[in-house]
């Protein structure tokens, strides 16, 4: 089969989006698939094909959010080239610019889409109107999400079932959808797969001591993945446990924001924000850690709890339904309702670090079911039901083709330029 992936971003923008992406590209590939890859340049405004890895890159402009970038919605440069791959499926990660891309080159060379939805979007809508219009602007992405994911899509997939009940209880949504949680490449994150003395000159560099308990947080550092909450707790911690540290990781827009509250709590030497790392450095950030700290209410499925737990980290998550199927309280990790409750926890296991490395071996053999084949598997049968039950429902995007068809001569033009 030969497939296309289309999304906003990917590699080297690091997030656990991402990491699904080239993941379940490297998966399908092991199967004997040919997977394209059409996403935004973050590094510059022009095209970028890498033909050995089939990874095309169009031009955009900075969004102001993160480093998220905005293309065109039908650079006819792509489209000329994508018509060459002859691409039996389209498999679109993104409801934005080239989220629309997917739809109406899908249209035009009458190619089913299959569409991942990954994020809350509700959740980040702060980013945008900074306070104001909330509701409305809720309003206008329920709007928006039910265009992209129902009336645009052949079939849809989500990782949870929260997600399912969004669409289904609450949008009202009338389609197939396939839960299907994202799976990650385990094998990345065993401990036997990594290099001994990498990982021993990590320690050395954030000066954690072989009798320091260590929490980590792995993610953005933004406003939705409540951090706050997170370094509020572990400072009530630090009171009664003198060799605990947190590692914060990750970058975003907050970074400063949070700094400045360590700093105020004067925590610098005990709670630790490393900045942007490498993607391929991340499973050994893991293993620096003895408990993987969580208090997101906002993810769709939480890849990072997943991969703490790939790594026998324990999990200490926020009762939230996303991480539920995942961690099994007092089995191979633990759920808290309170900054009171996670304070306990955490204390608990500081004092025994017995349960804690048993709690940890049990997350590592129960996240066994999110494995890279298993998940490209389930995506492959999806890809499949598309083909088979193939219809026309893009009537909409066919409009806007027949117009754009109209004016190539004019979108050359402005792609020479860029090139």
């Amino acid at each position: 089969m030969r497939i296309g992936i289309f999304t906003e971003a990917y590699t080297p923008y690091i997030s656990g989006l991402v990491t699904s992406e080239v993941m379940l590209k490297k998966a399908l590939e092991k199967l004997g698939h040919t997977v394209y890859v059409v996403t935004a340049n973050l590094e510059g405004f022009h095209y970028d094909y890498d033909e050995e890895q089939h990874i095309l890159r169009i031009p955009g402009i900075p969004t102001g959010i993160y480093d998220s970038r905005l293309t065109g919605i039908y650079p006819i440069k792509a489209v000329n080239m994508i018509k060459k791959w002859n691409l039996d499926i389209i498999h679109s990660q993104t409801e934005f610019a080239i989220g629309t891309f997917a739809r109406l080159i899908a249209y035009q060379l009458d190619i089913p889409v299959v569409h991942t939805y990954h994020t809350m979007y509700e959740d980040y809508v702060h980013y945008v109107t900074k306070g104001y219009f909330d509701k409305s602007s809720k309003k206008i992405v329920e709007y928006l999400t039910k265009f992209y994911c129902d009336k645009s899509t052949s079939e849809l997939i989500v990782p949870t079932k929260k997600t399912y009940d969004l669409f289904k209880e609450k949008y009202k949504v009338d389609k197939n959808i396939h839960i299907i949680p994202t799976g990650i490449e385990l094998e990345r994150f065993y401990k036997e797969s990594l290099d001994k003395k990498k990982l021993k000159d990590l320690r050395k560099k954030y000066e954690l001591t072989d009798t320091d308990f260590v929490a980590i947080f792995i993610g953005r550092i933004a406003q939705e993945k409540n951090i706050v909450y997170l370094i509020d707790v572990m400072k009530e911690v630090m009171k009664e446990c003198p060799n605990i540290k947190m590692l914060i990781v990750g970058d975003g827009p907050d970074k400063e924001e949070y700094q400045n509250l360590i700093n105020k709590y004067k925590l610098e030497d005990k709670i630790i924000m490393t900045g942007k790392t490498a993607w391929e450095d991340t499973p050994y950030y893991y293993h620096l850690a003895d408990i993987f700290l969580t208090a997101s209410t906002t993810e769709t499925q939480g890849l990072t709890v997943i991969e703490a737990m790939a790594a026998e980290v324990t999990p200490i998550c926020i009762d939230d339904e996303s991480f539920r199927n995942t961690v099994i309280n007092d089995l191979n990790g633990k759920l808290f309702t309170t900054p009171k409750e996670c304070k306990k926890i955490i204390e608990e296991l500081y004092n025994d670090r017995k349960e804690n490395e048993k709690l940890g071996k049990q997350a590592r053999i129960s996240v066994n079911r999110y494995s890279s084949k298993y998940f490209a598997e389930s995506v492959l049968d999806v890809y499949q039901y598309a083909l088979d039950h193939k219809e026309n429902r893009l009537g909409v995007f066919g409009k806007i083709v027949e117009k754009l068809k109209g004016e190539k001569v004019d979108t050359d033009e402005t792609d020479s330029k860029q090139s």
